[in-house]
């Protein structure tokens, strides 16, 4: 649940500041509505694959007995 209201409110912020950079460069609120509803859209599944990405390294680190990026097992980083 916490991975979903995470999610959520990245996406909000996010469309928040790509209206804004829209409407900074177009100066008009039409094109920046558009780009900013589509940017986001992408950027949020973008980070949702990365954040699943990195739970899954956690998880991989967090077993005894594997291997850490650095080559050394997780009970000896």
């Amino acid at each position: 649940m916490q991975f979903a209201k995470k999610t959520l409110t990245y996406s909000l912020t996010h469309l928040i500041v790509a209206v804004s950079v829209a409407f900074a460069l177009t100066r008009d609120w039409r094109a920046a509505l558009a780009i900013g509803m589509i940017e986001p859209i992408f950027q949020t599944l973008a980070f949702a694959l990365h954040e699943r990405a990195w739970q899954r390294v956690e998880a991989r680190a967090a077993a005894p007995g594997t291997r850490t990026l650095r080559g050394r097992s997780a009970v000896e980083a």
